[in-house]
């Protein structure tokens, strides 16, 4: 089964971070990543860039609305993501608790799977 492990993070804590303080933690998610990859369950990783360079697409009634980042009603952001191949979700949400990010971002874990179920 597949799982998406969503990094969400608190707006603004990126750029409170002294330079190499988040240097240092960076370096940690590549070597969790590299540690994933080695056990075979990672299928596929990245980091995303601040909501303040996103934009949402919406289209309702054949219009087209853009709104860029960032969110003002969001507190918090997606700041990446792994996805996994897991036999369980105890094993998925195992690895969520090793990710190093659980120690200053929420990691949610998700099964992928059909929208409409």
């Amino acid at each position: 089964m597949s799982y998406l492990l969503l990094i969400v993070e608190p707006l603004g804590q990126r750029a409170e971070r002294p330079e190499g303080e988040g240097a240092q933690a960076y370096r940690r998610m590549l070597d969790y990543t590299a540690d994933l990859k080695a056990r075979g369950v990672l299928l596929g990783s990245n980091s995303l860039t601040s909501s303040e360079h996103g934009v949402r697409v919406q289209r309702r009634e054949g219009r087209q609305a853009l709104l860029d980042g960032p969110f003002a009603e969001a507190k918090e952001m997606v700041g990446g993501y792994f996805l996994l191949d897991c036999a369980t979700r105890e094993e998925a949400i195992a690895l969520a608790a090793e990710c190093p990010a659980a120690e200053w971002c929420t990691v949610e874990v998700r099964e992928t799977g059909p929208c409409f179920e």
